[in-house]
């Protein structure tokens, strides 16, 4: 996708209860490509659920998905790509034929992580959980895809391995839209374009650490 290609999506007026409770309740976000949009909360405030609505992982009571203003029931992966917080690579599978059902090389990925070249051969169970989860990172972010959704993609990654997937979320930001959310502040804020921080049902959009002290997601300093 050239770099002046520009494309939005946006969710709008997302409704979602579970048991009476009010999860969601007429959420509007926005994200587009050249990007990153990073979404802050307290855990249970939504984050998640907003994803897999996004995803088509859940069905919400209500909302309104578009691309470019024109509407969706569901998006295909063509348009949206998913990276949940569980690990969703069977474990069975090797390595070589992940990354071929990706249209990925073992190459590519041994270029931005090398702790993979002796890993090679190996099937997905063998992995550690950090290790998963880089690959599961790296597939996705690589995908051919117009927006890439990265539900918590820092999780059990060790520091120097952030940084490095940080520098790669930079790099496809120039092809795709991402929209990521994590518990681990600094590591969103420093790579986000647009912040939006989650709280009592609403997703609202934050400039500075000031408008996320009012909003109650960070302490007074």
């Amino acid at each position: 996708m050239p770099p002046a290609e520009k494309h939005i999506l946006e969710i709008d007026s997302a409704e979602l209860a579970f048991g009476g409770r009010s999860i969601l309740s007429g959420v509007y976000l926005l994200a587009e490509t050249g990007c990153v949009t990073a979404v802050l909360g307290r855990n249970g405030c939504g984050k998640s659920c907003l994803m897999k609505i996004l995803s088509g992982a859940l069905k919400a009571g209500f909302c309104s998905m578009r691309i470019d203003g024109k509407w969706h029931g569901r998006f295909t992966e063509k348009e949206v790509r998913y990276l949940p917080q569980h690990a969703f690579i069977p474990g069975w599978l090797r390595l070589e034929r992940v990354l071929r059902d990706f249209g990925l090389s073992r190459e590519e990925l041994e270029r931005w992580f090398p702790l993979f070249v002796p890993l090679r051969g190996s099937r997905i169970g063998e992995l550690s959980g950090g290790e998963q989860r880089i690959l599961e990172c790296f597939v996705i972010l690589r995908s051919r895809t117009q927006f890439v959704l990265l539900d918590e993609p820092f999780s059990q990654i060790a520091p120097l391995h952030v940084e490095t997937l940080q520098t790669l979320i930079r790099q496809e930001k120039m092809a795709k839209g991402i929209l990521l959310t994590d518990h681990m502040y600094r590591h969103v804020t420093g790579i986000a374009d647009r912040l939006y921080v989650m709280t009592d049902g609403q997703a609202y959009p934050c400039a500075n650490d000031e408008e996320l002290v009012r909003r109650g997601y960070l302490r007074r300093m």
